[in-house]
């Protein structure tokens, strides 16, 4: 959260920014910012703030985003050319380097600049040092593709598929459930 806010002052040209800006950007205390930070050293300087794109830099750094990340899709339906489209992954130095369906009447079409690929060639992930996957497919076929990408390298997912999928210790999954995030809204309605 607090890279997303200090990208957003980048691109309003700030050069600085206060440890209370900063909270109010993220929601918290600026005592909680400040706190945050001294975990990774010293950043900013008292009465004067942290200076943006530095700070940037190091966040960038803590969160191992530094030079480009390469990620595949898997699943082109609509969810996933939603995805494809979606222009914010640069922010962070990621991009989506390849898509992959079961559809063979998807296989060949190309979508944003990507090519979509057959899921039986999903091995090849390896060779092109792709380490990062996004999985849009439907849930029974979740299980499997995850376990092919897992033999393909892959070590980190963030799945749109609304279920739990088995991996190893050593790969990290994500998972957002859009459907489920909207349907726990109504509990913190007043009622009435």
């Amino acid at each position: 959260m607090y890279l997303r806010a200090l990208l957003s002052w980048t691109e309003l040209g700030r050069r600085s920014i206060s440890s209370e800006d900063l909270a109010r950007c993220v929601g918290v205390h600026s005592w909680q910012v400040r706190k945050d930070f001294s975990y990774f050293g010293e950043f900013g300087t008292p009465g004067v703030g942290y200076p943006v794109s530095r700070l940037a830099g190091q966040i960038k750094r803590i969160l191992r985003l530094g030079g480009s990340k390469k990620a595949a899709l898997v699943g082109v339906g609509n969810l996933g050319r939603a995805i494809l489209a979606y222009s914010g992954f640069s922010r962070y130095s990621l991009e989506i380097a390849a898509a992959f369906d079961c559809d063979l009447a998807k296989v060949g079409q190309v979508i944003q600049g990507i090519e979509i690929e057959d899921i039986a060639r999903v091995s090849v992930l390896r060779d092109r040092k792709i380490s990062l996957a996004l999985l849009a497919v439907p849930v029974g076929a979740a299980q499997e593709v995850v376990d092919s990408l897992v033999e393909a390298g892959i070590k980190g997912i963030l799945s749109f598929t609304a279920c739990h999928v088995a991996v190893p210790r050593k790969v990290k999954v994500i998972n957002i459930d859009i459907a489920m995030d909207l349907a726990s809204l109504p509990y913190y309605l007043p009622s009435g």
